[in-house]
């Protein structure tokens, strides 16, 4: 039998979403979201749908970014994405799953002239 997914943030239990496309899973506590590889990229259309956690919950959550894989345990690396620097997510060098605080998926998903804007004034992650 295999071992519940824990949530790397809250340690609490994630749960499997029924989605067809990706492996994702959401924590049933911070709804921060891991998704296996690729997975980031198949569901941007179910964005609204998946990432359904506070965002402001998410930003505390945010802070914890020593992490290891949900999936494999490995240290996960600090990265930010390209388009939209104020974008801190976290990612397996081993399984290159993905991991979202609350909140961060769905912005990702969406791509506006504020998210440009953003960029003059996001501070540098550690």
């Amino acid at each position: 039998m295999n071992k519940p997914m824990q949530c790397p943030k809250c340690k609490n239990q994630m749960n499997k979403l029924g989605v067809d496309m990706a492996t994702a899973y959401r924590c049933e506590h911070c709804m921060g979201l891991w998704l296996a590889i690729g997975a980031h990229e198949r569901l941007e259309d179910e964005a609204e749908k998946i990432d359904i956690g506070n965002a402001e919950l998410g930003e505390h959550f945010n802070q914890i970014d020593d992490i290891d894989c949900p999936s494999c345990q490995q240290a996960m690396i600090k990265m930010v994405d390209a388009q939209q620097p104020h974008i801190w997510f976290e990612s397996c060098q081993s399984c290159y799953g993905r991991f979202y605080d609350a909140g961060e998926y769905r912005d990702l998903a969406v791509y506006e002239f504020s998210d440009f804007m953003k960029r003059f004034s996001v501070i540098a992650r550690d």
